[in-house]
């Protein structure tokens, strides 16, 4: 008997959480040992709580992040906290670089990070000393944009990065629309930090001041700044919108820091160097009865989960290591935390109710209350027993807006006898966590797919189909076969967009931190009534607001019809399980070279090189269309000649295989060298790479393969070719497949369990 409730829980589990060794033998024999490991690793201090820890951890009721359940007592040089908000950036060159190389050793542990690039002079600004005028935050955020592309961090998960700008920063025009060329910035998620006189100044049809340093740099209309920022989500699903002065008025600490960023996906606001800390109590676990009239959340059950994992995270702070110094500093001044839930969904409909109704509403505003209760309270006896946070001040702390509505009874524990962790609650993206605990219902997300259909790789190189289903939707049908799924059964696709921002405020009530969450609005919603959906964000109380509508520059979110045929989505049953990206292809098999090919050869003289790099690309006629199908690479410098022969074979491979290539030149082109670029034709090319990576875009352009510079692919020449059946949208750039969700703010693939986010 296995403890996983759906096969791909135990594919995730063996591909991002077992612990193996460097040669892939697995020291995590079953899921058990996973979570001994994780138990006596937080029960290190007090060992006799290990049991009550596993048993916590039993059956995937309480799910610590992916952090922690990869890390925790593996002995490797992980961090075990999510995301980090970095320093504050200085205004000077110097300041500017050390703030990146923290990043990079940041992410290199596995970490995602926040910025507020507000801080930078806006371009053209002088510069003092130098006779020379600013080039702006956005040119430091491709620095930073390629850089993150460099570093694979812990766990085999690209470092995550959202960037910040204030309202009122000179360049916030700029920043707003620097999505809509889709190769920048790839690596950063993007949110404007909204203040409450600009709300109130759109509202009211007032001008609005761009301001740095003290100085007007113009004035604009704040609706029409507003509608530019509209404008850009609704066609590009970035920036989002965070409503900061709300944060801060909130923030159970506005009286020692102040917080202008958050982490990659918006649900922990956090100051310099803090750091967020996740878990989350899955919900859909916790329902007894289930479909039936007596249908109820166990809310003694609840009471003692949140408990135990309360102290389990306080020790997490403890055993976990971290990038900087700063970083453990801010950690252990403070002891945050961002214990969230899970199944939230699924759990409304095994109480009958519709995701999105006044009732569910309802029903979530309970639920988290109680766990805000319990997490309060059970933080107040941590301090009993080991201490209050270091810069805990008893009046301060209960005059923050986000004690104000908190119960009598924990206010005056919290004034008797301090608190352990300055905050406590957070909903986070759980996409990866919530098929691992058997697909459950993400965060509190509403069912985004009853089912859909994966092929499943064998042993023996056959395919066989397996039916990936939602945890609720297996458990109706465990108890009543085939009948129908009741109208309270909705999912994302159906929803109306402002039950989106209905359930989002009443969780946020009780959430000290904020939420993760993605407002799915159909593709013919008008521009008016989108825009609605963040002013009414904005009226109900939620602290951020972030929307995906599926158009042609998006690409469409995969949808599952309960009537039409489900995606094919390819996976491997391996008990050793390759890569996803080795597995999946978009051509049946790699094309056989022909006798003949069309190509050309381009001369590249990087400066200061003694000889030129030849870069000759052949091209395949499919359907009537050139693609690239080879590439070589030759120099008579020796220096270039192990990296040229790899570059050769990897990029010709990849061409071999199919389909979007288009990505090869985005990465080549994002590669900076730390000894110095050169300035070629008028323009500065990070790297002989970069250099390489703009040949192949020029051939690729010159011979109708891509609509221009910057511009991506114009049309798929292969597409006759593909024999595996997808429905439109972006692909997954791990395994391939076309099950890209934007799920609570992040593009993340229900095959592999990919996240853009980290």
């Amino acid at each position: 008997m296995t403890r996983f409730a759906a096969p791909i829980a135990e594919q995730i589990w063996d591909m991002k959480y077992r612990l193996k060794e460097a040669d892939g033998t697995a020291v995590d024999k079953t899921i058990e040992d996973t979570w001994h490991r994780i138990a006596d690793a937080l029960a290190d201090s007090e060992p006799e709580r290990a049991g009550e820890f596993y048993a916590a951890l039993e059956d995937f009721k309480f799910l610590p992040a992916g952090r922690i359940t990869a890390g925790a007592g593996t002995a490797r040089n992980v961090t075990l906290f999510n995301c980090f908000v970095m320093g504050t950036i200085p205004d000077s060159m110097a300041g500017i670089f050390d703030m990146l190389k923290e990043a990079a050793l940041t992410m290199q542990q596995g970490g995602g990070i926040g910025y507020d690039f507000s801080t930078i002079r806006p371009k053209g600004a002088g510069v003092k000393g130098v006779a020379a005028d600013a080039s702006g935050p956005l040119s430091f955020m491709d620095v930073w944009d390629a850089m993150c592309r460099t570093i694979m961090s812990a766990g085999s998960r690209r470092g995550a990065m959202m960037a910040t700008m204030r309202c009122d920063h000179p360049d916030i025009e700029d920043f707003i629309t620097a999505k809509s060329d889709a190769a920048r910035l790839r690596m950063f998620n993007m949110s404007v930090l909204v203040t409450d006189p600009f709300m109130e100044a759109v509202k009211s049809g007032g001008a609005w001041d761009l301001t740095f340093d003290g100085t007007t740099y113009r004035t604009v209309e704040a609706r029409d700044l507003w509608n530019k920022i509209m404008q850009a989500t609704y066609d590009y699903a970035e920036p989002g919108v965070i409503f900061i002065d709300r944060i801060n008025r909130m923030n159970n600490l506005a009286y020692c820091e102040t917080i202008a960023a958050t982490n990659p996906c918006g649900e922990q606001p956090l100051p310099p160097y803090g750091a967020c800390l996740l878990g989350s109590i899955n919900l859909a676990r916790l329902v007894e009865h289930p479909f039936e009239e007596a249908a109820t959340l166990d809310y003694d059950a609840l009471s003692d989960l949140v408990t135990t994992a309360v102290r389990m995270m306080d020790n997490v702070v403890d055993a976990s290591r971290f990038p900087l110094e700063q970083q453990a500093r801010e950690a252990e001044a403070k002891r945050r935390i961002g214990l969230g839930v899970t199944g939230l969904a699924d759990a409304l409909l095994m109480l009958g109710l519709r995701y999105g109704s006044d009732e569910a509403a309802a029903q979530t505003e309970v639920w988290m209350k109680a766990i805000a209760r319990a997490a309060y309270l059970a933080s107040v006896e941590l301090a009993k027993e080991k201490g209050p946070f270091p810069l805990f001040d008893a009046e301060a702390y209960l005059a923050s807006g986000s004690l104000q509505h908190m119960d009598d009874d924990v206010r005056e524990a919290i004034r008797e006898h301090g608190i352990r962790n300055a905050l406590l609650t957070s909903i986070a993206p759980t996409g990866t966590i919530s098929l691992y605990a058997g697909n459950v219902s993400s965060g509190i997300e509403p069912v985004f797919a009853y089912a859909y259909t994966r092929k499943v790789l064998q042993k023996d190189g056959s395919r066989t189909e397996e039916e990936v289903v939602d945890y609720a939707v297996q458990m109706w049908r465990d108890k009543f076969g085939d009948a129908d799924l009741p109208d309270y059964f909705v999912n994302a696709q159906t929803l109306a967009p402002m039950d989106h921002v209905k359930m989002q405020a009443a969780a946020q009530k009780w959430v000290d931190s904020s939420i993760s969450k993605t407002i799915n609005c159909p593709e013919d919603i008008s521009f008016e009534g989108f825009k609605d959906v963040y002013m009414e964000a904005w009226e109900t109380g939620c602290k951020g607001c972030t929307t995906y509508r599926p158009n042609d520059v998006t690409g469409s979110v995969l949808s599952v019809s309960e009537e039409k045929a489900a995606p094919e989505v390819l996976s491997t049953t391996d008990d050793e399980p390759r890569q996803p990206h080795g597995d999946v292809v978009y051509i049946s098999e790699p094309l056989d070279r022909p006798q003949e090919l069309d190509g050309s050869t381009y001369k590249l003289k990087w400066p200061d090189s003694e000889h030129a790099i030849y870069i000759t690309i052949n091209d395949l006629v499919v359907a009537g269309h050139r693609r690239p199908f080879e590439v070589f690479i030759n120099s008579k410098n020796m220096e270039h000649f192990a990296w040229t022969v790899a570059l050769t074979r990897m990029i010709s491979a990849v061409f071999r295989r199919g389909g979007d290539v288009t990505f090869v030149v985005e990465e080549l082109k994002a590669v900076f060298d730390p000894r110095g670029g050169a300035w070629m034709q008028g323009k500065y090319i990070p790297s002989i790479l970069a250099a390489i990576g703009g040949v192949i875009e020029k051939h690729m352009i010159a011979t109708g393969f891509l609509a221009g510079e910057g511009m991506g692919l114009k049309s798929d020449p292969q597409a006759d070719v593909v024999n595996i059946g997808h429905r439109p949208g972006p692909a997954c750039p791990s395994c391939g497949q076309y099950t890209m969700q934007m799920i609570e703010g992040c593009m993340t693939c229900s095959s592999c369990g990919h996240s853009k986010c980290g």
